[in-house]
């Protein structure tokens, strides 16, 4: 009769409700000897659980009532399941109290700056004096390289504090534990459609609403590395925004060949739409360079 055990313990991985279900049938029945009514257990019982322990033969029709199939059975996987059940409230706890990320003075001043930042995209006066001030670092291998080696200089460096960010301020196992609880709410809802359960669907959107929380955290843990990666990107953007556009001396080569593009375009030239080749050529490079990185340091940037 092992095959009662598999059921009850199959019963309890789907809901781990149905061991306290079936540990008040089992009480009730005087551990088995005793045949149970509804009515006698309606009280602790739901009709969903009642009607699923009598279709997975758990519970048998006896003389007046129902009864369980396999007394001892039942007894052992309810003490086997007792640890397993623990740990997975345990787990479920833990996701249930994720500590929320908080945005340090830093973040947020970092955050600020950033939004100041974009405004120099539309007016000259913040990218001319970005521009300037950067210009200052990037200047020197501006006058030594052609400017297509500057960007892809620009490209790896952005690609490894980007990648060193993510690393260091993303939190991939809180992130994980998100992922998780989201897809264990999915599986067990399409599982309770699928049965026509609708009381454990009420109580699965009933944690679906709990659980709206998790995409905070989720933006939150994801926007926080972003932050400081637009802070510190944004300036060298304007910087090459501010060196071909804006009345500086013309850059070298003044037409370069863009792999997977084509070519030879002018600097401004709209390669891809409207996308000016400096910039296409930027991303390519970038694209490229942050895989090697990421590769290179063995650095895991999204959640397993």
């Amino acid at each position: 009769m092992a095959r009662t055990a598999q059921k009850v313990e199959s019963l309890i991985a789907e809901d781990p409700a149905m061991a306290d279900a079936l540990s008040v049938i089992y009480e009730r029945t005087d551990e088995g000897s005793d045949e149970v009514q509804w009515q006698d257990v309606s009280d602790d019982l739901t009709s969903g659980q009642w009607g699923r322990l009598i279709e997975k033969g758990i519970l048998v029709d006896g003389i007046h009532g129902f009864e369980l199939a396999d007394p001892d059975e039942v007894a052992d996987a309810l003490d086997d399941s007792g640890s397993a059940t623990t740990s997975t409230a345990s787990s479920s706890s833990d996701v249930d109290d994720i500590e929320t990320t908080t945005w340090s003075k830093w973040d947020k001043l970092a955050a600020v700056a950033s939004i100041g930042l974009f405004l120099g995209y539309s007016q000259n006066g913040i990218r001319a004096a970005v521009g300037q001030v950067v210009d200052v670092v990037l200047g020197p291998i501006d006058a030594a390289l052609p400017f297509y080696v500057v960007i892809m200089i620009v490209a790896m460096l952005t690609g490894l504090y980007t990648t060193l960010l993510q690393d260091n301020l993303m939190d991939m196992e809180k992130m994980g534990m998100y992922q998780e609880r989201m897809k264990d709410i999915q599986k067990r809802q399409k599982e309770a459609k699928e049965k026509g359960d609708e009381q454990a669907m009420e109580r699965i959107r009933q944690e679906q609403m709990e659980a709206m929380g998790d995409q905070t955290g989720m933006f939150k843990e994801q926007f926080r590395p972003m932050v400081w990666t637009m802070f510190i990107t944004i300036p060298a953007f304007l910087w090459m925004y501010w060196r071909i556009g804006d009345g500086t001396p013309a850059v070298i080569p003044h037409r370069v060949v863009l792999p997977l593009v084509g070519g030879p375009y002018g600097w401004t030239h709209g390669a891809i739409g409207p996308m000016q080749t400096w910039i296409v050529w930027y991303f390519l490079c970038s694209m490229a360079f942050t895989q090697l990185i990421r590769k290179a340091l063995n650095i895991q940037t999204t959640p397993t």
